[in-house]
C-alpha cells in the first residue's frame, strides 16, 4: 500500500504517561455489519475490558508481538502454557533481538504488561490474538493439535465485541474450521458478536533490519467489518495494514510468501551444483543477474533451509492440495530437493575427501555452526541436524561447534557436544554450516579442507563449495 493508514487518518494512539487509566480504549464501539443488508445493524455490547491485548503462545512470534503492542501503549497480556517459557520471560533471558530486548526490559516493570498461565485473561480482553506453533509430523502431515487447543480455548473465553485473530500458519480455511465455526455452536456469530480474522505472521529471527512495526500486516476478516477491526487492532503498532476479502486470502498469502522463497532457494540450490560441474562460480552470476532492476530477485545456494516457516509452510499446502486432488508439480519438486539437501551436502562432503585420497569412513569432520540461520539460537529443522546424522551413519567421526548449543540432540536420541576449541581438534574436512557474528572463524585459514556450504568465505581462497 502506499498509504501507510488504510483508513484515511492516523490512529488513535494510546497516551504513555504516567496517567495510564485516562488512555482512550483500543476499540471503540463500532456497529456490527451484516451479509444481507436487509439486516438491522445493531450496537455491539461494549464489555469492560480492562486489557487491550492477550496474545496467545509466547514464543518467537508471539513474544515480540506483544512487546510492540506494549510499546505502542496497549494493555498486554501474554499467555502461555509453558511455566518454564513464562519463567524465562519473567527472568528477562529469551532469546530476542536487541531492541525486543531492552523493550522486554521495559515491559516487566510495567503493570499493564503480565505474561500467565492463567486462560481467564482471555475474556478480560479486547483483542485476542493467537501465535501459537503449526509443525509438521515425521510423514510431513500438519500436527495440529497446538493449534487446535489453542482455538478451542480462544472459543471457550471469547465474549461478545472481541476481536479474535489467527496469526499462525495453517491452510486454507482454517480460520473459519477452527474459530467461526465452533464459535457459531456457541451462539456467537462471527461478524455480529464477535470479529474474526485471519492475518498472518511476519516475525523473521535473526533479522536486525528494522523494527516489526516496519513490516506490513496483511488481514482477512469474516466479514468486511471483522477485517476493518481486526486490522484496526493491528494498526495499533504496524504501521502499514493491507486489507484482502477473506481469510482464505489471508491463509494462502502466507502460503505462497514461503512456497515462493522455496521454490527459489532450490532453483539456487541446483544453479550452484550445474555451476560448479561447469567451473564458473555461482556467487558471481547470482551477484551479476541481481544488477537487472526488475524482473530478478537474488536467492542464494546453501546446506538446506531450516526454521518453521520454509521447510514447513508449503508443506501444509501439498498436505492440502493432495486432498483436493490438485496437481502442483513445480512446487513438489521444490520441496524434494529441499529434502534431500542435507544429503547433497554428505555427498559432497565424500567427494572432497576423495579427491584427497580419504575415505569418509573414519574420517574426522567438523560442522561449523548448526543453527538454521546465523545468528540465532535456534535449531528447528536445521539441515545440520540430518547431516551430522548422516556423516554418523556413513561412518564419519563427525562433532561440531557452535557458540549458541553446548549440546544437540540427534534423530536418534544421540547427544553430542560442541567443541569449545574446534581449532585445536584437527579434522580431516571442516564444513562451514553456519556463519555467526559472535564466531571467529580466523583459524579456518590455516586448514587444508575447508568445505564452504555457506558460500560467503571468500577470505578463504582455497576453500572448495557445496
Amino acid at each position: 500500500m502506499n498509504d501507510p493508514d488504510p483508513f484515511g487518518n492516523e490512529p488513535e494512539r494510546f497516551r504513555t504517561d504516567a496517567e495510564r487509566f485516562t488512555r482512550a480504549p483500543l476499540l471503540v464501539p463500532v456497529e456490527t455489519i451484516h451479509d444481507d443488508p436487509a439486516d438491522v445493524v445493531v450496537d455491539l455490547p461494549t464489555p469492560a475490558f480492562d486489557v487491550d491485548v492477550a496474545i496467545v503462545g509466547l514464543g518467537y512470534v508471539g513474544l515480540p508481538t506483544a512487546l510492540a503492542f506494549h510499546s505502542a501503549g496497549a494493555r498486554v497480556a501474554g499467555l502461555d502454557v509453558s511455566l518454564s517459557r513464562l519463567q524465562v520471560i519473567r527472568e528477562g533471558h529469551p532469546d530476542l533481538m536487541p531492541d525486543d530486548t531492552e523493550r522486554l526490559q521495559d515491559a516487566l516493570v510495567d503493570p499493564d504488561f503480565t505474561v500467565t498461565a492463567d486462560v481467564a485473561v482471555l475474556s478480560r480482553a479486547a483483542a485476542v490474538i493467537i501465535c501459537v506453533p503449526t509443525p509438521l509430523d515425521d510423514h510431513l502431515v500438519p500436527a495440529l493439535g497446538i493449534l487446535q487447543s489453542a482455538c478451542d480455548t480462544v472459543v471457550a473465553a471469547a465474549t461478545p465485541g472481541q476481536v479474535i485473530v489467527l496469526t499462525s500458519t495453517t491452510y486454507v480455511g482454517c480460520t473459519r474450521e477452527m474459530l467461526v465455526e465452533p464459535l457459531a455452536r456457541r451462539g456467537l456469530t462471527a461478524g455480529r458478536d464477535v470479529s474474526v480474522a485471519f492475518s498472518p505472521e511476519r516475525i523473521d529471527p535473526g533479522n536486525d533490519r528494522g523494527p516489526h512495526e516496519d513490516v506490513p500486516r496483511v488481514v482477512g476478516g469474516v466479514t468486511p467489518e471483522c477485517g476493518r477491526r481486526a486490522a484496526t487492532v493491528l494498526h495499533t503498532y504496524a504501521k502499514q495494514v493491507h486489507l484482502v476479502d477473506d481469510p482464505g486470502a489471508a491463509e494462502m498469502t502466507k502460503l505462497l510468501e514461503n512456497t515462493f522463497r522455496a521454490v527459489n532457494i532450490a532453483l539456487a540450490n541446483e544453479f550452484a551444483d550445474i555451476a560448479r560441474q561447469l567451473g564458473i562460480d555461482v556467487m558471481g552470476v547470482i551477484q551479476a543477474a541481481a544488477t537487472k532492476p526488475y524482473g530478478f530477485m537474488p536467492f542464494y545456494p546453501g546446506p538446506g533451509v531450516g526454521g518453521h516457516c520454509i521447510p514447513c509452510d508449503p508443506q501444509y499446502l501439498l498436505w492440502q492440495l493432495r486432498r483436493e486432488r490438485i496437481a502442483s508439480p513445480v512446487i513438489e519438486q521444490a520441496m524434494t530437493g529441499i529434502a534431500l539437501r542435507p544429503r547433497r551436502v554428505v555427498q559432497r562432503v565424500r567427494d572432497a575427501l576423495s579427491e584427497r585420497g580419504r575415505g569418509l569412513a573414519g574420517a574426522r569432520v567438523l560442522v561449523v555452526g548448526v543453527a538454521y540461520k546465523p545468528n540465532v539460537e535456534d535449531l528447528r529443522e536445521s539441515p545440520a541436524l540430518e547431516i551430522l546424522a548422516e556423516l554418523r551413519r556413513a561412518g564419519a567421526i563427525a562433532s561440531y561447534a557452535d557458540p549458541y548449543f553446548a549440546t544437540v540432540t540427534l534423530e536418534d536420541g544421540s547427544v553430542l557436544t560442541g567443541l569449545d576449541d574446534p581449532a585445536a581438534s584437527a579434522p580431516d574436512l571442516i564444513l562451514v554450516h553456519t556463519r555467526h557474528r559472535r564466531q571467529d572463524l580466523d583459524w579456518l585459514a590455516g586448514h587444508p579442507l575447508v568445505l564452504d556450504a555457506t558460500f560467503r568465505l571468500t577470505d578463504l581462497p582455497d576453500r572448495v563449495t557445496l
